[in-house]
C-alpha cells in the first residue's frame, strides 16, 4: 500500500506544476489590467509605472512566473493587490469554510445517493423505482446555482413570510451574535447556517450517485455468490448490506475523485449565492477586482485538492478491492 500511494504522489507532482503554469500564464494574459483601481485618468504616468512597480508587473512575464515558482516552491503565494496581507493568509482564513460545506455536501450526498440507489435496486421496476428515478433525475439536471436561489426563497424568505417555526439563514457562516452563544447553540447555529448550501450542493451529487449506485447494485445481486448467501438462510438485511453492497460500493467509490471537481466548482456559487465566506466566493471576488496573486493562489490551492481527492479516490479503492493492492 505503501509503495501504491508513493507511486500516485510522485506522479501528482507533474500534475501540478502543470497545472501551477497553466494557471499563471492564463490569469496574466487575460484582459484587463490589475492597476486600474489604482488609478485614474489624470494620474501620470510616472505615478502609473510606479504602481506597476509596487505590484510586481513591471518585469516581463517570464521572469515573473520564474520567481512566483519560486516563491510558489516556499510555501508563498504572494501579496494580494486589494486585501494588502499574504494570500496564504487569506486562504488560511477562508479554506476551513470552503472544506466544512465541501465535505459536508459530500458526506451527505453519499449517503442519500447510496441508500437510494439500494433501494430502488431492491425494488426494481416498482412505483418507488420510477418515482425515485423521475425525481433524481430532475436534480441532477438542475443548476446548483438555481436550486440554492430556490431553496432561499422557499426556506429562508418563505418561512420568514409565512412564520414557520424553523427558518434556515440565507447568508454567512455563523451569526453575528455567535460569541455570546453558549457550545451547545454554537453547534446549533453552524449547522442552520450549514443546512441550505449543503444540501444544495449534495441534492445535485446524490442523484447521480444513487443512479451509479443502482446500476451496481442490480449487477452485483444477480450473481451466484448472492444466490447462495441466501440459499444458507441469511436475512436479506444481512445479504444486501453485509455482501451485496461491499461489492457494488467499488466502483462507487471512484465518483468520490470524479465528483470533486464539480463539487469545488458548485462551491463557487453557492458560496457567492449564499455570501458563504470560503474560496469559491473569494476566487469570484477577486477575479472582479482583478487580484491577480489571490485568484491564483485560490485556483491552484481547488487544484490541489481535486488531485488529492482523486488519490484519496484511488486509495478508497485498494482499500475496497485488494486486488489493486497486490498488483
Amino acid at each position: 500500500m505503501r509503495t501504491f500511494i508513493a507511486r500516485r504522489l510522485l506522479g501528482a507532482i507533474p500534475l501540478v506544476l502543470g497545472i501551477a503554469t497553466l494557471i499563471f500564464f492564463v490569469v496574466n494574459l487575460a484582459p484587463g489590467d490589475p492597476t486600474a483601481r489604482f488609478l485614474n485618468p489624470n494620474t501620470s504616468p510616472e505615478a502609473q509605472e510606479q504602481v506597476r512597480v509596487n505590484l510586481g508587473l513591471d518585469q516581463p512575464l517570464p521572469i515573473r512566473y520564474v520567481r512566483w515558482l519560486g516563491a510558489l516552491a516556499k510555501g508563498d503565494l504572494g501579496d494580494s493587490f486589494s486585501h494588502n496581507r499574504p494570500v496564504v493568509d487569506i486562504i488560511q482564513e477562508l479554506l476551513p469554510n470552503t472544506l466544512l460545506l465541501s465535505f459536508s455536501a459530500i458526506g451527505l450526498a453519499f449517503i442519500l445517493g447510496i441508500l437510494l440507489g439500494i433501494l430502488q435496486a431492491v425494488r426494481q421496476y416498482s412505483l418507488l423505482d420510477s418515482i425515485a428515478s423521475m425525481v433524481g433525475l430532475f436534480f441532477y439536471s438542475m443548476p446548483s446555482f438555481w436550486l440554492a436561489l430556490m431553496m432561499v426563497l422557499l426556506f429562508s424568505y418563505g418561512a420568514n413570510v409565512w412564520d414557520w417555526p424553523i427558518q434556515f439563514p440565507a447568508s454567512d457562516v455563523q451569526d453575528i451574535e455567535y460569541a455570546f452563544f453558549s457550545p451547545v447553540e454554537k453547534v446549533q447555529d453552524r449547522l442552520m447556517h450549514l443546512t441550505l448550501p449543503a444540501t444544495s450542493l449534495a441534492l445535485v451529487l446524490a442523484a447521480g450517485i444513487a443512479r451509479f449506485t443502482r446500476a451496481s447494485m442490480l449487477d452485483v445481486i444477480r450473481q451466484d455468490f448472492i444466490r447462495t448467501a441466501r440459499a444458507k438462510g441469511l436475512s436479506e438485511p444481512v445479504v444486501i448490506f453485509r455482501h451485496a453492497l461491499r461489492n457494488a460500493l467499488i466502483p462507487v467509490i471512484t465518483l468520490v475523485g470524479l465528483y470533486l471537481p464539480f463539487l469545488f466548482s458548485g462551491t463557487v456559487f453557492i458560496e457567492t449565492v449564499f455570501a458563504w465566506p470560503g474560496m469559491g466566493k473569494l476566487v469570484v471576488d477577486s477575479i472582479l477586482e482583478r487580484d491577480y496573486p489571490v485568484v491564483m493562489g485560490g485556483t491552484l490551492v481547488f487544484a490541489v485538492m481535486v488531485v488529492v481527492g482523486n488519490l484519496v479516490s484511488d486509495v478508497l479503492y485498494a482499500v475496497v478491492d485488494p486486488r489493486i493492492r497486490h498488483d
